[in-house]
């Protein structure tokens, strides 16, 4: 039997808001918001490091988007290349474990705003790495672990603005960039780049940012 790394409980509270995942103005609506920002910045860093170029930059290349929720990034993701021509994006109901068991590896893994949900994350990301073949890429993003975050992404964000429903995330597992690089480098991946995101209020929307305090990417290669 192969350990999963799955925190049953954030499973189940997700999967309670499913039915919104697409509905811009829905439970997920943050979501929406800064997809726009991070799908670009995928598309803009992966084509770089591929040498990539045109409107199906990624045709031949492999992505696998962990916790992919509704699909919001896996779908423009396959429309950029990274499924067959006319192939549908495949879902499945699994874990990082089963798939790295499996011998799976992508030339593109997301890891999208879910380490901050896995019940052991050193051992989430040892899976993942595994996931990733030899000149990949890997995308993490998530929060930090801030007093800033703790009052915008915690309390604003779910008990002030609504944005998100109370109890969404757990501040206690929010990681710092620095604790999470160390962490991808035991795993054998090389970090690359630190990007923060930041919400502005003036343009009411999101933007790549120096800030990392709240929300941040990270990219590693292995």
């Amino acid at each position: 039997m192969t350990d999963t790394t799955i925190d049953t409980a954030e499973v189940a509270k997700f999967s309670a808001m499913a039915a919104e995942w697409w509905d811009p103005h829905g439970k997920f609506a943050p979501l929406h918001k800064f997809n726009p920002v991070r799908l670009q910045f995928i598309r803009d860093t992966a084509a770089r490091h591929y040498g990539r170029t045109g409107l199906r930059p990624f045709t031949d290349l492999s992505l696998l988007d962990i916790g992919c929720g509704g699909g919001l990034l896996s779908e423009p993701m396959a429309r950029l290349g990274f499924a067959a021509s006319g192939a549908a994006v495949t879902y499945r109901a699994t874990s990082a474990e089963v798939l790295a068991a499996e011998g799976a590896a992508f030339d593109v893994v997301l890891n999208m705003e879910v380490v901050e949900h896995v019940a052991d994350l050193r051992a989430y990301l040892r899976a993942c790495a595994r996931l990733v073949k030899p000149g990949g890429l890997m995308f993490v993003a998530t929060l930090n672990r801030t007093l800033k975050s703790l009052a915008l992404a915690k309390i604003a964000a779910e008990y002030l603005l609504h944005w998100l429903p109370p109890g969404t995330h757990d501040w206690n597992r929010f990681v710092t960039p620095d604790a999470l690089r160390r962490m991808l480098e035991e795993c054998g991946l090389n970090p690359m780049k630190t990007q923060g995101m930041a919400f502005d209020p003036l343009a009411w929307d999101w933007r790549l940012s120096d800030d990392v305090a709240v929300n941040y990417m990270i990219v590693a290669s292995r």
